[in-house]
């Protein structure tokens, strides 16, 4: 009896080796593919035809008035040190090599608006984002990655030197310029004061009329505009009456999400009144509307400007 007692004990202790071993195979099996799909810029530049190492005109243009801006702002904390075409890329791997690389969490990114300081940050995305930011960051990265970078691309490596060393990004462009960066597109330039306008009243029409009108533009580092949002109010009226009130809003970006709504909250009578809610992000955050408290919300991190108000306009 004793023997096959002890016959089981050492079947037993050979089952649970046998078991470890196999979740060991496993977990190396696991690794391996891991390490197996960690891609590079070497893997990339198997997937591309060769260029010419000259940019064309207006990408240069748009290099040149990023550093003046980064310079400005940024003083000597983050330079240009110089580009290396990599060439067009050719092939559908090649995209997803690109769409991999620019959200991989090892891969350089800044954030913020070069016009409040406060809020610029740069790093690995790894560094920057944790937990559910860094699947918002990442998600956000690779789908506009998706509509954005197709075969027939041109793809370069930007060299930067920072004050924590030198680092590389892929910069990706065409005839009509700049498409993405990391960086050249993490990074924007925003009044957050915004700008308004007004009307000084139509007194000539049967009904009289007056508008006010306030936006938020978002900017390139190289000066042209990437988006807008902002909303209009108009009341009218007769005398000091006003008989009807109307809102519009609007919201837009190039390589972001936006969102906007207004409703009118008093339409006739002394004066008129709105509320908006307007918001403008890049890709590695993300904007929510709450209809209870009529607010649009900005989640993740990312270069962003939200704006919710009221507004009320006199006859």
């Amino acid at each position: 009896m004793k023997k096959l007692i002890t016959g089981f004990k050492i079947l037993a202790v050979l089952s649970v080796l046998t078991l470890n071993s196999c979740r060991d195979d496993n977990n190396e099996i696991s690794k391996q593919e891991t390490i197996q799909a960690k891609v590079t810029t070497a893997d990339l530049k198997k997937e591309v035809t060769s260029i010419s190492q000259a940019v064309p005109e207006i990408v240069q243009s748009q290099l040149n008035e990023s550093q003046k801006s980064l310079e400005k702002y940024l003083k000597s904390d983050l330079q240009f040190a110089g580009v290396d075409v990599i060439g067009k890329i050719s092939t559908q791997k090649g995209i997803e090599i690109s769409q991999n690389l620019i959200s991989d969490k090892d891969q350089f990114i800044a954030l913020g608006n070069l016009l409040d300081l406060s809020s610029v940050k740069m790093g690995r995305i790894g560094d920057l984002y944790t937990g559910d930011d860094l699947t918002i960051a990442q998600n956000g990265l690779k789908e506009m990655a998706t509509e954005e970078i197709k075969t027939g691309i041109n793809v370069m490596e930007i060299i930067w030197s920072s004050k924590n060393g030198k680092f590389t990004t892929l910069c990706f462009y065409n005839d009509s310029g700049i498409v993405w960066d990391n960086i050249l597109g993490g990074l924007v330039m925003m009044d957050t004061r915004g700008t308004s306008e007004s009307s000084t009243g139509n007194e000539s029409a049967r009904v009289a009329s007056k508008w006010y009108k306030q936006w938020w533009t978002a900017n390139w580092l190289w000066g042209s505009k990437r988006g807008e949002a902002g909303y209009q109010i108009t009341v009218y009226y007769t005398g000091s009456t006003v008989s009807n009130t109307d809102v519009n809003d609007w919201a837009y970006i190039s390589l972001g999400k936006a969102k906007s709504e207004s409703k009118i909250t008093k339409n006739t009578g002394a004066y008129g009144q709105c509320r908006y809610a307007l918001g403008l992000c890049t890709p590695t955050g993300s904007l929510s509307f709450n209809s209870s408290n009529f607010s649009v919300s900005f989640s993740g991190l990312g270069s962003n400007v939200v704006n919710n108000g009221v507004k009320s306009l006199y006859p």
